[in-house]
């Protein structure tokens, strides 16, 4: 009973429930390890009894975190102050940091009263959002009664701070204090304008004429362009463009990276850097540019693999001559105030980037005083290493120009969204953030998924998690950086495994997953913070939220105005007779598709091959005939549908007529964006990615293909008339324009 009440107050669940009917005990061992790793000894009876003694008997005026909803009610920490009371705000200076105000805004003082009449909520200085923006309630939801954000529901003594990340400080009259982080966030996130559509495809699979080996940023904005002006797309999903773990050879999954916070150089495209045509040494750039090519032949038309490692080595070449090239006054200016806004958190990376050329990716490794980021040793190095840090500083200024050039090439195409950059769940343990950031992660645990149906052994993801406690002690800077730094240049944010904000499940070092258990974490404060940062950027965010999700938890991210991701196959009615989802049932506020980087393609799904590869890998549980015959069963019910709905005029047997018959449906549904698997469009038949396996598929490293195998580049995709046959079925029909002669007065 003391351990359960222990990791109560803690956050951290004794047992969990996998379907509505079952519920499951969490060893104590897994229990203890976890309270451990958050810093409370439970190792015995008497330390449990003496941790929870010293737990209980602490009285909080205020949680470390305290969030208001602009035009919503106080929360009742401090509605609940006792009359009396004085508050006192400290808004953040406003602009990035780095670049601190002039002048730094006065501070906010009140004073709680009881029986005042209350007024409505309008933040000073930010006008409520246009239609568009999330102002404006979703369709169907009621408007907020008495109470609940409605005219009169707050007191008249509150003054509402500004948007933003504050310091607040409360007295009471009985001479208590408390301090605590107040974060004032708009309602809701901003909402694409109006319905859109774009494709969803992973960059290093993008290769074009002039790629060095795999996708880049340049093939990013070059397909935004296209795709923005002559098929009418709205947007362009790619995978995390996060940092990787540099090695040989490098991992390859766009979801383990270094570091969420800043981009990798490989995407770079080398030719785009304005002093690329100033380097001297033309014969080497020659040299490189001839290898590069060769790289790219291989990929397209000898059947190699996509090869990071080798990408990353001529880019590097090439990028050591480049930087050598001296910055123009404008162009040293605008480094400079990159170097500023970005602050400590890209002088750590820097840092790591440069110890790990010398002492190996792994920091865990490296000599003892090279461990802490903080210590004389390490201050020694970086001195020592001014050169080459100076060097992974620019490479991070130099990405995030491209960065912004590809949206902004999305934006001038008439893009309403732009470019949908994605944000990894976690971070590899032996990386930049691990190191820069240790007192934040939870070190000896993992992040995964428990036991279901899908996977009766759970899964270890391998990527260790945020700690609750420090986050909210530390006022999310570290959550608020990340953020920030991707919403920079993004049209869109897609967050992997969304329910994330809400809880995660930690499996302790060297136990199976099936020992993990769910650690919560304050929603709250996450969603407030994102919803902040999204705002500040006006840019939309997708939440994934497949797989097992919590009650309440869909609700809660639709009310702030995150949006979900419903895949086709998946959208059933679960409740009723389990039959495929009418296109009016589907729900409006999400990014609709027919799949992703983790499932087949809509041609290998619809044709089985999918079956028959997880059988060629010694994946199936089953028989073949068996999985075979389910699957055939789940295709022909979605392919029925699709015939009563008149969305497959050319009947069976027509694959290229049965995926435009998917997407026609995707289209009547009332999601507000529509994704298109870029592979979809020219038949590909390989998932990028196959979970369940490492060496025995190559994830994350195949080029874009047509129904044989053989790859395509950009340039041919954006020629494929498969591709145009099968957006004309997602263009919005323009109301037909009479002759003059015909028009009515």
């Amino acid at each position: 009973m003391g351990l359960s009440r222990l990791a109560a107050l803690h956050g951290v669940a004794t047992s969990y429930s996998p379907s509505p009917d079952v519920t499951v005990s969490v060893p104590d061992d897994t229990v203890i390890a976890v309270l451990a790793a958050l810093g409370v000894d439970a190792g015995t009876p008497a330390d449990v009894r003496k941790c929870l003694a010293a737990a209980e008997s602490r009285s909080r005026l205020l949680p470390p975190t305290v969030v208001v909803w602009a035009g919503e009610p106080l929360p009742p920490a401090l509605a609940g102050l006792p009359p009396g009371s004085t508050i006192t705000v400290e808004p953040e200076p406003p602009g990035p940091p780095g670049h601190p105000a002039t002048r730094p805004p006065a501070p906010l003082s009140m004073r709680a009263r009881a029986g005042v009449p209350a007024a409505p909520v309008t933040s000073p200085g930010e006008p409520a959002p246009a239609r568009g923006e999330g102002a404006v309630p979703v369709p169907g939801e009621a408007a907020p009664a008495s109470g609940e954000g409605a005219e009169g529901s707050t007191p008249a003594w509150w003054i509402p701070p500004p948007h933003g990340v504050h310091r607040m400080h409360v007295r009471t009259p009985d001479n208590r204090r408390a301090t605590a982080t107040l974060v004032a966030a708009p309602a809701r996130v901003p909402q694409p304008a109006e319905r859109t559509h774009g494709f969803l495809v992973q960059l290093y699979s993008l290769l074009s004429a002039r790629s060095w080996g795999m996708g880049d940023l340049g093939d990013l904005a070059d397909l935004a362009g296209w795709a923005g002006r002559s098929i009418g797309s709205g947007f362009v999903q790619v995978n995390p463009l996060h940092a990787a773990v540099p090695g040989k050879p490098t991992d390859p999954s766009p979801y383990r990276p270094s570091s969420r916070r800043f981009p990798d150089p490989v995407h770079l495209h080398v030719e785009s850097i304005p002093e690329y045509g100033h380097v001297r040494d033309r014969a080497t750039l020659d040299d490189l540019r001839q290898d590069a090519a060769a790289l790219s032949e291989a990929v397209l038309n000898k059947g190699a693999l996509i090869d990071r490692d080798a990408v990353w080595e001529l880019k590097r070449q090439a990028l050591e001559l480049v930087v050598q090239v001296p910055l123009t006054p404008g162009r040293r200016a605008d480094y400079c105030d990159f170097l500023a806004e970005q602050g400590q958190a890209l002088e750590d990376h820097a840092l790591w980037c440069a110890l790990a050329e010398v002492h190996g990716p792994d920091w865990h490794t490296w000599p003892e005083a090279l461990r802490d980021p903080r210590s004389p040793g390490t201050a020694r190095a970086r001195s020592e290493l001014l050169d080459r840090v100076d060097f992974h500083c620019r490479l991070a200024w130099l990405t995030a120009g491209q960065l912004a050039a590809a949206q902004r090439a999305a934006e001038d195409a008439g893009m309403g969204v732009g470019i949908v950059h994605d944000l990894a769940v976690g971070v590899h343990p032996a990386g930049a953030d691990t190191w820069s950031q240790q007192e934040a992660f939870a070190h000896g645990m993992s992040v995964g998924a428990p036991p279901d149906a899908f996977n009766a052994r759970g899964q270890d993801w391998g990527l260790p998690p945020w700690r609750p406690d420090v986050l909210a002690a530390t006022g999310y800077a570290a959550y608020r950086g990340l953020l920030r730094g991707l919403l920079a240049h993004a049209g869109a944010l897609r967050i992997d495994h969304v329910m994330g904000l809400f809880r995660l499940w930690w499996v302790p070092e060297g136990r199976p997953p099936t020992d993990g258990t769910y650690v919560a974490y304050d929603a709250e404060a996450m969603l407030a913070v994102l919803v902040l940062e999204a705002h500040r950027a006006r840019a939309a965010v997708v939440g994934e939220d497949l797989g097992t999700v919590a009650p309440g938890v869909r609700e809660a991210l639709a009310r702030r105005g995150v949006l979900g991701t419903s895949v086709l196959w998946f959208e059933r009615d679960w409740e009723g007779d389990g039959r495929p989802l009418a296109p009016e049932a589907w729900r409006r506020d999400c990014l609709a598709t027919a799949t992703t980087h983790d499932l087949p393609s809509t041609a290998a799904r619809l044709t089985g091959d999918h079956v028959t590869l997880r059988h060629r890998l010694g994946l199936l549980t089953r028989s073949l005939e068996e999985e075979l015959t389910e699957d055939a069963t789940d295709t022909a019910e979605w392919l029925a549908l699709l015939a009563r709905l008149r969305m497959l005029p050319e009947g069976d047997g027509d694959e290229e007529a049965a995926v435009r018959a998917v997407h026609r449906f995707l289209r009547r549904t009332p999601a507000l964006m529509t994704g298109v698997w870029l592979p979809d469009t020219v038949g590909d038949r390989r998932p990028q990615n196959l979970p369940g396996t490492w060496d025995q598929y190559p994830n994350w490293r195949l080029p874009i293909a047509d129904p044989e195998g053989h790859p395509v580049t950009l340039e041919e995709i954006t020629a494929s008339p498969r591709l145009h046959t099968l957006m004309e079925v997602l263009r919005p029909r323009k109301p037909r324009t009479a002759p003059p002669g015909e028009r009515r007065p």
